[in-house]
């Protein structure tokens, strides 16, 4: 490997890690285009603000309904058949989406249909894929390579692809789907290239039911209390962080005078910030314990809310985003490491569906209390809730987050 793929993609993580991380910037990108193609087609289609808000369900609504399926999925079979076939579905759903489109048969409800089903599908790809990890690179390395999958998320599923879906979308409607087609199928190639460990569970484990491997999933969880805190602060950050975002196109237009262009210029911003993340993770994780990077991350979210709450200046705005989008990296990195070392491979599947179903369900009951607190007090109301719930879990977790980071070193419980 030349020393530029060396530092990139360490040899250590092995061929297997380079297929599977090939695979994930390439689906990545592929989603990154349907992020802008996907709403633009619906509104294409109809006015109607209710069926365009559909959209946006469409996304959020699967994980919570599958997310624990897609979990049991996980851990009773072949991984890489799982993911294999979760995204063959969506490359078949893609393909006959774009031949719709291109016979101009697409409806308004052909379109809501599809994008639930490529949701649906994507979360049974995901939800595996995540469990890859850990089976093909070594514990100490797990930063490292989860490092490398967040940058492809970042600069690929969030800067980048969505720009080129919209640019695609101009050109015409066939073509982001198209080309979602064509990098979602490159995935499977790459995917299909990697070759695991033994793993899977025995015909009488299958047998045992999907409510009860679901309910030893949950089990497991409140059981160990390191992994149980993380999933705890991650739903309730994630309600303090959907109350505040919820409004966010409102706060962007009322409150620092954005239009259509300032308000996206948020978001690419917040992206900048995580690539910057992503070039300081290793040296930072290096110096750095995990517990106090955690620690870190939970008062700069925080402070986010408390800024936003009392700033009027758009630049100023700007700047607390690059900040945060250099924190939300490296805290997303660090969560999935510190899960990913203290759950069992057995059970990494339905742990992951847990958290999936914390990440959310904190967004959804989140979104509702700041449309409400907006709707009574203003727009700036949920960014000051938001700071005033993460401040009070900050001080009650203060102590646990170090135990958090290192619980993995310490003996598991006997049947874990």
């Amino acid at each position: 490997m030349s020393r530029t793929a060396e530092i990139l993609i360490p040899a250590r993580l092995g061929a297997g890690f380079r297929w599977l991380l090939a695979s994930s910037w390439s689906t990545n990108l592929g989603d990154g285009v349907a992020a802008a193609a996907g709403p633009l087609l619906v509104a294409s289609l109809t006015h109607d603000p209710f069926l365009i808000s559909l959209a946006a369900m469409m996304r959020w609504a699967p994980p919570l309904v599958f997310g624990l399926y897609a979990g049991v999925l996980a851990d009773r079979h072949d991984r890489r058949r799982v993911v294999i076939a979760a995204n063959a579905a969506r490359v078949a759903v893609l393909g006959a989406l774009t031949v719709m489109l291109v016979t101009g048969t697409v409806s308004v409800v052909v379109a809501l249909v599809a994008l639930g089903l490529l949701a649906t599908a994507e979360v049974f790809a995901d939800n595996t894929a995540t469990t890859l990890t850990p089976m093909l690179v070594r514990r100490d390395d797990l930063a490292t390579a989860n490092a490398r999958l967040q940058t492809g998320f970042i600069t690929l599923n969030q800067l980048v692809g969505p720009s080129i879906g919209a640019a695609l979308f101009a050109v015409g409607a066939m073509w982001p789907f198209a080309a979602q087609f064509l990098l979602v199928a490159a995935g499977v190639l790459l995917v299909s290239r990697i070759v695991l460990p033994a793993h899977g569970r025995s015909a009488a484990e299958v047998r045992a039911g999907v409510r009860r491997d679901i309910a030893e999933g949950f089990r497991w969880v409140v059981r160990n209390p390191a992994v149980r805190t993380l999933v705890l602060t991650i739903l309730i950050f994630n309600v303090t962080f959907g109350a505040a975002w919820s409004v966010l196109v409102l706060y962007a237009t009322q409150r620092l005078g954005l239009g259509a262009i300032g308000f996206g210029l948020l978001t690419t911003v917040s992206a900048v910030g995580g690539i910057l993340g992503t070039g300081l993770y290793g040296w930072l994780t290096r110096r750095v314990s995990l517990g106090n990077v955690m620690r870190a991350g939970l008062v700069i979210e925080t402070l986010t809310h408390l800024a936003l709450a009392v700033t009027t200046s758009a630049w100023v705005a700007m700047l607390i985003f690059f900040v945060f989008g250099a924190h939300a990296f490296i805290w997303h990195t660090t969560s999935i490491t510190v899960r990913q070392r203290a759950v069992p491979a057995r059970l990494q599947g339905r742990v992951t569906s847990v958290n999936t179903i914390g990440v959310y369900g904190g967004l959804v009951v989140g979104s509702a209390v700041g449309g409400a607190l907006a709707t009574h007090y203003g727009v700036t109301a949920p960014f000051w809730f938001a700071f005033a719930g993460s401040a009070a879990f900050v001080v009650l977790l203060w102590r646990e987050m170090t135990r958090i980071a290192h619980a993995d070193e310490r003996p598991q419980p006997a049947g874990s």
